[in-house]
């Protein structure tokens, strides 16, 4: 298989060297595996949500190597692909290098707000936002009063998912105990399951029984070892509950999956230049109610969390952004 193909597929690869221009959108997936059941499943999940709706096809390209991002983008762009989304913080500064080469190219690109291109539509969450709601969860099933974060690559981002979290388990109980620790400073740290499960032991120990991984792929093996421990856990992007019922408390959902599906439901209109940001008013991110966590959620809980949920839309609560000062005043990682 050569490496167009390898990079586009087959049949990219043929209408590329006929000389054919592609209207077909791209999905550029990050580091961690395209079924990581977090980030980019959800991603997935998206494009997947537009070809059967629309009967249309999308290109993609599951990445190995940090390398890969800029080729990515320019073979892409090459093969006339319109929209490209990519997913995840680090395509920024590929996307910098790429974007002005194409200007007749639209991109969208999720987790990146500070880029000035014209032909980039920018998606961002409040991650915080949700993650206040699950920490507000975490702190009302605890037994032991102590609760665990497990980050996945040390970056502003999931600091600001820990600090979002660590605000809703002080607002519930100030004297609660918050045990935090990052995966790893590469990109490996997105897909290291037994790392996972060895924090989350060491986390057990130290008498957290509640245990919320943000950390892509690496979060499967904190929920399995959450599971096999007898407590509970919290998942992250993707509603993770059925990996475990009746032992993942709840899933920060964040709506990836929406910001996928629209930008290639757009397709060759999609609006760029712009920057949205999606938060609990906007319904991109939430926590997870259903069948399979139903017997852990109490009505104190489910009415805790939708009174939380407005104040923090009417500005009631003010959940404080990791961005806002790079630190956080109810957390120490």
């Amino acid at each position: 298989m050569t490496f167009m193909s390898k990079m586009l597929g087959a049949a990219a690869a043929a209408a590329l060297s006929a000389g054919a221009a592609l209207a077909e959108p791209a999905l550029i997936f990050d580091l961690g595996g395209k079924f990581d059941k977090s980030f980019n499943e959800a991603a997935f999940n998206g494009a997947q949500r537009w070809a059967e709706e629309t009967g249309g096809t999308f290109l993609e390209i599951e990445l190995q190597s940090e390398a890969q991002r800029e080729q990515a983008l320019r073979r892409f762009a090459e093969a006339g692909a319109n929209p490209i989304v990519t997913m995840g913080f680090a395509m920024a500064d590929p996307l910098s290098s790429v974007a002005p080469d194409y200007p007749d190219t639209k991109f969208a690109v999720v987790d990146v707000n500070w880029l000035d291109l014209p032909n980039v539509r920018q998606v961002s969450f409040a991650e915080h936002e949700g993650s206040y709601l699950a920490g507000m969860m975490a702190a009302m099933a605890t037994k032991t009063g102590t609760v665990g974060f497990v980050g996945g690559m040390d970056v502003p981002l999931i600091r600001h998912f820990g600090c979002g979290y660590a605000q809703g388990v002080k607002a519930v109980n100030p004297d609660a105990k918050i045990v935090a620790n990052m995966t790893g400073t590469t990109p490996a740290a997105w897909n290291d399951p037994v790392k996972g499960s060895e924090i989350t032991k060491a986390q057990i120990s130290q008498g957290a029984d509640v245990v919320y991984a943000a950390a892509g792929g690496t979060g499967v093996g904190v929920l399995q070892t959450a599971a096999d421990e007898g407590i509970l856990s919290i998942g992250v992007d993707s509603n993770q509950n059925y990996l475990h019922p009746g032992q993942v408390l709840t899933s920060m959902l964040k709506r990836v999956d929406v910001a996928v599906y629209e930008a290639m439901k757009a397709g060759e209109d999609l609006e760029t230049g712009t920057v949205v940001t999606l938060g609990l008013a906007e319904d991109g991110v939430g926590v997870a109610m259903d069948e399979y966590n139903a017997d852990l959620v109490t009505d104190e809980m489910k009415a805790a969390v939708a009174e939380a949920r407005q104040k923090i839309i009417d500005g009631e609560i003010e959940v404080v952004s990791y961005y806002a000062n790079d630190s956080c005043p109810a957390l120490s990682f």
